[in-house]
């Protein structure tokens, strides 16, 4: 039987089922934006506290920004009727389905049967939180992406590296390597992390600024093998299979490894937020038999390279004024073209090789 939810309120009380939370409360500040986070699980709110331990607070804020509720229990049914979240990669599986309400939207992880409730009342995630933990970090950093779109922020598919006081933002087709870059350059004693999947730029009448979301980069093996600050995270045996397999497959082998930027390249490696004048594109290639090549470029000429640059927020995206985004919303490229009207923008081309075009930036770019 379909049920027939009516309210947010309804739909808390079902999740939460009468689960007592803990007395612990994690408390974490970012930027200016504060988020108190509760759960009948003692262990997922220690875990929490060592993730975000670059954002958390000593003692519990009193008035935060918001409160988010993770009731760890068996995977729940509503049985209500779910729409698909149309993906942007159409080839990709189903991942989000949702359910809206007048005030509320119920979201379906289609793999894990995780379920978020998201309204300007309640914000929970239900389900086996503790096996999921990746996707509470990502609900967590949703509702702080959500005030940065409510200020008029610009989200992009990017990672973000700081070096002199500037930010160098990078974004990739499918596969890129954005990420697998801002690790390289991050080895660099002056450099610091600004964000790995996520960046929002913002112009305002004196400068533009890029600013980060409090997750960690979480990669594949291929990033791993090929930098020696990561290969602690994977076996010796399991790194000689790796680099066994062909560039190709090495490259596209999904298989997740959180990066705690402060276990590996040290302390006071983090920042959130900086002026950004540069942005990198990455248009190589593994198979190219050109060098390494970076170029400038003019975004208003080259809007076929906006495609690796805009980002849908997402299914979680809820309005100043309580309504929700929908996947059918479509991104306006004249937003970002105004967005990145004072950041140089290079396009990098030829063969993929993250040594070279990490001395060409260090030469060219922060000169």
């Amino acid at each position: 039987m379909v049920l027939s939810l009516k309210s947010s309120d309804e739909v808390a009380e079902i999740l939460i089922g009468g689960k007592q939370l803990s007395c612990k409360v994690v408390s974490l500040k970012i930027n200016q934006f504060s988020i108190n986070l509760r759960s009948n699980s003692d262990e997922l709110l220690n875990w929490c506290q060592y993730y975000f331990s670059h954002v958390l607070q000593s003692e519990m804020i009193a008035e935060p920004n918001i409160e988010i509720i993770s009731i760890e229990c068996r995977p729940l049914e509503l049985n209500v009727d779910y729409d698909d979240w149309k993906r942007e990669d159409k080839e990709k599986a189903r991942k989000d389905a949702i359910y809206d309400l007048p005030d509320a939207r119920i979201l379906k992880k289609v793999r894990t049967g995780m379920i978020f409730l998201q309204s300007q009342a309640h914000l929970i995630a239900a389900g086996e939180c503790l096996k999921n933990k990746n996707q509470i970090i990502n609900f967590i950093n949703t509702q702080y992406m959500t005030s940065l779109n409510n200020d008029d922020a610009m989200i992009c598919h990017a990672a973000g590296l700081v070096y002199k006081n500037q930010v160098l933002g990078m974004a990739g087709f499918s596969g890129g390597g954005k990420s697998t870059l801002m690790l390289h350059m991050l080895s660099n004693s002056g450099s610091r992390f600004l964000s790995n999947d996520r960046l929002f730029i913002k112009k305002n009448q004196q400068d533009t600024q890029a600013i980060g979301i409090p997750k960690l980069p979480r990669i594949n093996p291929g990033t791993i093998v090929h930098n020696p600050k990561l290969k602690s995270l994977i076996s010796p045996e399991r790194q000689k299979e790796l680099l066994q397999l062909p560039i190709s497959e090495l490259w596209n082998l999904e298989e997740k490894y959180d990066v705690i930027i402060d276990e590996i390249y040290g302390v006071d490696k983090i920042q959130y937020q900086g002026e950004i004048k540069n942005f990198l594109v990455l248009n190589w290639k593994h198979d190219s038999n050109e060098s390494v090549c970076l170029k400038k470029i003019n975004l208003n000429e080259r809007r076929d390279l906006l495609a690796a640059i805009m980002k849908s927020p997402g299914p979680f995206y809820q309005y100043s004024n309580g309504d929700l985004f929908h996947y059918s919303t479509p991104l306006i490229e004249q937003s970002y073209l105004d967005a990145f009207q004072n950041i140089s923008t290079y396009e990098v081309s030829g063969r993929v090789d993250f040594h070279k075009l990490s001395q060409l930036c260090y030469e060219q770019i922060f000169n």
